[in-house]
C-alpha cells in the first residue's frame, strides 16, 4: 500500500492557465488604456470585455474553474435553505429597530446633558 499523497498531473497546467487568464485580463484593461486617446469609447470596453471573455475561456476547464462553479452550486442550495422572513415580520422588525434607536437618542442625550452639567459644575464655568 502507498501512502503517498498523489498530486494531480493538471496541477502544472491549471496553474498555467490561471497565469495566462490572469494575464488576459491585465491586457484588456491595458488595451482599455492605450486606445484612450483617440479611439471610441465603446471599443476600449470591447478590449475589456474581451480580455474578460478570453480568461473566461482559458480558467473555465481548470480545476479553478471547476471548484468556481461547484462553489455557485453549492451557494444556491445554501439560499434554498434561507428561511425569508414574511412581510409582516419585517415591518415589525423595523418598528422595533427604530424604537430602540429613539429611545437610546433620548438616553444619550439626557446623558449628556448630565455631564455637561456635573463638568460645569466642577470646573465652575458657565452660567
Amino acid at each position: 500500500m502507498n501512502d503517498e499523497h498523489k498530486v494531480p498531473a493538471t496541477a502544472a497546467s491549471d496553474k498555467v492557465k490561471l497565469g495566462a487568464a490572469i494575464v488576459l485580463v491585465i491586457a484588456g484593461v491595458a488595451a482599455y488604456y492605450v486606445l484612450g486617446g483617440s479611439e471610441a469609447t465603446w471599443l476600449r470596453w470591447l478590449a475589456v470585455a474581451a480580455g474578460i471573455a478570453l480568461a473566461a475561456a482559458v480558467i473555465i476547464p481548470s480545476k479553478y474553474g471547476r471548484d468556481l462553479r461547484q462553489f455557485w452550486i453549492d451557494a444556491r442550495v445554501e439560499l434554498r435553505k434561507v428561511v425569508w422572513s414574511t412581510r409582516r415580520e419585517t415591518g415589525m422588525t423595523t418598528l422595533v429597530v427604530f424604537g430602540f434607536v429613539v429611545i437610546a437618542g433620548l438616553f444619550f442625550w439626557v446623558v449628556d446633558l448630565v455631564l455637561a452639567w456635573a463638568t460645569r459644575h466642577l470646573t465652575g464655568q458657565g452660567g
